[in-house]
């Protein structure tokens, strides 16, 4: 839990507040929505594509209706939050537990709630679908694609696991390297200590230095992190952390340095998805290198990858596996690794 001398200071004419950024500089930020720039709606999609490319990012306001942003929250107290087994988590890529905060926040957050069972979380699920592959974010990402979107990964937050400053485009990005588009669904009024989202406007346009004599941007992931935070400091790039009212979402460039910012005020929640998408032309390209296999079902009118569908019999017994004999599984996963590979 933080200190009262971590609470962020509250100006009053402006309703800013002001917290510390990744790099470790103080930057004000608006205190709500309201006193935030109004940005751009949904039926402005052409002109927030126009920002979007100059910018690296944009937020669109009130996209998600009210009431989905309710049914969301409603579902995951009824379905999630009691859940005392194993769930694929956005951190590990593994099943886990709930890890829970001192203040009963699920802290591991949800990786691609599209492929969870039908049998105990089909309410969640057709839910959260009707948010992040509706027809209003649909709509949007068509005019930002010029042609139908395509989800391939998603995460549901609830805690925030403070992100660190990346680029997407490392770990996944359209195999048209640059097309993949980002957003952020805010499902609730996320409040200026609950670790908002913040993003580098005009990181888009640079390219990080690759490792010495490598050309596949296999760094170690702890150089990784450095690197980008050396590129922010020697660019003197600004970090924004816009505020966001519950319906409301933020969509970025793959090679848009972004992340999550510390929690000052523990006792709040950030209610959140974050969905990948690709436009359907395209793949999915992974670490730059790796084209991978989708395996879509059309959802809401929308392509949706389920790369772990725990409603088919394989996949359950994968994760019948992954989590009765975690330590023999991965054993035997990075030998089969180890054969494919050569």
């Amino acid at each position: 839990m933080n200190s009262a001398s971590d609470a962020p200071s509250v100006s009053g004419a402006d309703r800013s507040v002001r917290l510390t950024g990744p790099t470790g500089i103080q930057m004000d930020t608006p205190l709500q929505a309201r006193d935030d720039d109004a940005y751009f709606t949904a039926s402005q999609a052409t002109a927030a594509r126009a920002y979007y490319e100059e910018h690296g990012y944009v937020v669109l306001r009130g996209v998600v209706p009210a009431e989905q942003c309710a049914r969301v929250s409603a579902f995951f107290d009824e379905q999630i939050k009691p859940y005392d087994d194993f769930i694929y988590r956005q951190t590990t890529g593994n099943p886990e537990k709930h890890s829970l905060s001192a203040r009963g926040h699920m802290m591991n957050p949800i990786l691609n709630v599209q492929d969870l069972p039908q049998s105990s979380f089909g309410q969640f699920r057709a839910a959260a679908l009707d948010v992040i592959a509706g027809e209003s974010i649909h709509q949007v990402l068509k005019a930002f694609f010029g042609e139908p979107a395509r989800l391939v990964q998603s995460m549901f937050f609830e805690g925030n696991p403070i992100t660190p400053a990346h680029q997407d485009t490392y770990y996944l990005d359209s195999t048209a390297v640059g097309r993949m588009v980002a957003v952020w669904f805010a499902i609730e009024d996320i409040a200026p200590g609950a670790g908002r989202f913040y993003v580098y406007p005009g990181s888009h346009r640079i390219a990080l230095p690759k490792p010495s004599g490598d050309t596949s941007y296999s760094y170690h992931h702890d150089q990784y992190k450095a690197v980008v935070l050396k590129v922010i400091e020697d660019s003197a790039l600004e970090c924004r952390a816009p505020a966001l009212a519950a319906g409301d979402v933020l969509l970025w460039h793959p090679s848009t340095i972004h992340g999550s910012l510390s929690t000052t005020s523990p006792e709040a929640s950030r209610r959140s998805f974050t969905g990948h998408y690709i436009p359907a032309s395209t793949g999915l390209l992974q670490f730059r290198s790796r084209d991978k296999k989708l395996k879509l079902r059309p959802v809401n009118g929308m392509d949706v990858n389920h790369p772990k569908s725990r409603d088919r019999l394989i996949n359950k017994l994968i994760f019948l596996a992954e989590t009765r004999a975690p330590k023999q599984f991965r054993a035997l996963k990075r030998l089969a690794i180890r054969i494919l590979v050569g």
